[in-house]
């Protein structure tokens, strides 16, 4: 479906309405899909799909997962937590994972931005800049 100039500019313009202070509040998205449906104006649908996809970005852009060689503690999670949202910004929803393939140090994924600072990216980066 091609999406007009004006969907996007309203998809847009309901976005920003949706958000506080830089984040986006659940609420206010479903009762703005709830009023723009009842309201039915001219290519709503196309307006909702930008919006939709707006929304998927946002919450693509504030996951971040955090993969650890061991148990991370209840310390160290809130040293990272408010490492990232110093970087990031607030609102950001952080999964913890434990993946021993890392054989030690973090993987942190936020977003499209990598950090890896395990073992086995150092010994990966290691072997690809060998010159064999």
């Amino acid at each position: 479906m091609k999406i007009t100039k004006q969907a996007r500019r309203d998809g847009r313009e309901l976005f920003n309405a949706c958000r506080v202070n830089g984040v986006l509040d659940e609420g206010r998205v479903r009762e703005v899909v709830t009023r723009v449906i009842a309201a039915k104006s001219r290519s709503y649908l196309a307006v909702l799909e930008h919006f939709k996809r707006l929304v998927k970005l946002d919450l693509d852009r504030r996951a971040a997962r955090v993969e650890n060689a061991v148990d991370t503690s209840p310390a160290q999670m809130d040293a990272i937590k408010a490492n990232l949202e110093r970087k990031y910004g607030p609102g950001l929803n952080l999964s913890f994972w434990v993946n021993p393939a890392l054989i030690g140090g973090l993987k942190i994924k936020v977003g499209s931005d990598i950090y890896d600072g395990s073992v086995a990216g150092r010994l990966a980066a290691l072997t690809n800049s060998s010159n064999y």
